[in-house]
């Protein structure tokens, strides 16, 4: 499965980053517009009639202009009708002559006759002032007119005025525009990655294997030809080849349990036959020669059919079809009797049996037969493999058995022979443990083995409360 690139995640995040760029440089012109829609830039709200500085310094500059050449009386009228459009407002006129006219209302602090002094004091005191005092001379259209006409005065208090100031407002106007695109691309970035996330977490609960399949992950369904989706199919794929490989591996198992069990019944017939003439070849008059020939071949028979009875209890406990019944058995009482019946062969090679249990009973939930077994496959080894030491040694024990102490029960079977690393002469033995193994697996026991060239333990204790 290939992933076409307009399809990739890193195609579908540059484009994300590519918008967001592209919006970038539309900030400014979107921030003027939206400056000058009435519900932003506040113009639907009711006009003041002083608005604000610049208005009334252009309108009184060109109410002055409008009375060049007027008479005292039209410009006293006209100040009273501005009077009457801005009420709150102070204002009043100076003739050519400096005499002061029409103060509205009247003002104390205002000189009758101005002087050039008087004039300077008073445009310093009022520049940049509460009231805000704009002063136009009358009749004066340009820079280099001269005017005969005086001057007139209007003042006005600050907070009647309403500052403007467009460039503050549409900067506050890009900071907002800017916040709402940095969210959008936060909130778009957010939702890729969690879409990313939850895929992930999909494919990775899909990777837990299921009960319900012998430990096999589910298949998972393929949700976008992207990276994600190669992973899920490469993952199906997997999952197909491992479960192919499962069943393969049954139908082995299957095959090489059928093989063994029909291998050791076609076997034990002939097998059968050979004991039979060989216990009448018994009953005739041979020579010694004969008749140690017999007794090898009597052996090598007996080791066959052993063999025989291990690969079929190792298919039976493989496949966990061995029958087990576990019971509470006293173990020293269970060591004393195999080690009685086996004090024959024992004392025939020339091994020293030493057998130790305590007084008191021990006991442990076990099967007597397969534990007869696993004892059985223990000595018959150390009989095979460490005669050569002719010791072999049976205990039973018991650690930290007293008050408070923690108690731990051991089996140990050791000898004096040459170590599991030395070959014998008779060969084997790998079998018989493996088969030990199951056993006591079977059974909630484990052993530890501890072998050197100055014999081997096998120590055999209890996984879970097998007593």
């Amino acid at each position: 499965m290939r992933t076409k690139w307009y399809k990739s995640l890193l195609m579908r995040y540059m484009m994300i980053l590519l918008t967001a760029i592209m919006l970038w440089p539309l900030l400014i012109p979107l921030s003027s517009l939206l400056y000058s829609l009435p519900f932003v830039s506040g113009q639907d709200e009711p006009t003041s009639p002083y608005q604000s500085r610049t208005y009334m310094t252009e309108r009184w500059h060109r109410e002055a202009t409008a009375l060049k050449d007027a008479k005292a009386s039209q410009i006293s009228s006209k100040l009273l009708d501005l009077k009457n459009e801005f009420p709150e407002a102070s204002m009043f006129w100076v003739d050519g002559n400096g005499t002061s006219r029409l103060e509205l209302p009247f003002q104390s602090s205002i000189p009758d006759h101005w002087t050039a002094s008087d004039t300077v004091a008073f445009m310093k005191k009022s520049f940049d002032a509460d009231p805000f005092t704009v002063v136009a001379f009358i009749g004066k259209e340009t820079e280099s007119d001269v005017t005969t006409q005086g001057f007139m005065v209007v003042q006005v208090p600050v907070h009647l005025l309403k500052e403007t100031n467009v460039p503050v407002y549409v900067a506050h106007v890009f900071i907002v525009m800017l916040l709402i695109l940095l969210g959008f691309f936060i909130f778009i970035s957010t939702w890729f990655f969690f879409r990313l996330r939850r895929r992930l977490v999909k494919l990775e609960k899909a990777m837990i294997p299921g009960k319900d399949r012998g430990g096999i992950p589910k298949p998972v369904s393929i949700s976008r030809e992207d990276e994600i989706g190669r992973l899920e199919y490469a993952f199906n794929g997997m999952v197909t080849e491992l479960a192919a490989g499962r069943a393969r591996e049954a139908e082995e198992e299957k095959l090489r349990r059928e093989l063994i069990a029909n291998l050791s019944h076609d076997l034990r017939t002939p097998l059968t036959v050979l004991r039979s003439h060989a216990y009448s070849l018994e009953k005739e008059n041979l020579s010694a020669g004969g008749r140690d020939s017999l007794r090898l071949l009597n052996a090598k028979a007996e080791d066959v059919g052993r063999l025989l009875d291990d690969l079929l209890s190792y298919t039976l406990l493989a496949a966990g079809k061995y029958p087990v019944q576990l019971e509470r058995l006293d173990m020293g009482r269970l060591l004393r009797t195999h080690a009685a019946e086996w004090y024959p062969l024992l004392e025939q090679n020339g091994m020293e049996l030493d057998l130790d249990t305590p007084e008191y009973p021990i006991f442990w939930q076990v099967d007597a037969n397969l534990m007869g077994r696993v004892l059985d496959n223990l000595l018959q080894n150390a009989v095979r493999h460490a005669a050569d030491g002719r010791y072999i040694g049976i205990r039973l024990i018991a650690l930290g058995k007293g008050a408070g102490a923690k108690e731990e029960e051991i089996v140990e079977i050791c000898d004096h022979g040459p170590g599991m690393e030395s070959r014998s002469e008779r060969g084997g033995a790998g079998l018989g443990l493996a088969i030990v193994e199951l056993m006591l697996r079977e059974m909630g026991l484990v052993s530890e083995t501890v072998s050197s060239p100055d014999g081997t333990m096998i120590r055999i204790r209890p996984t879970r409360e097998a007593r």
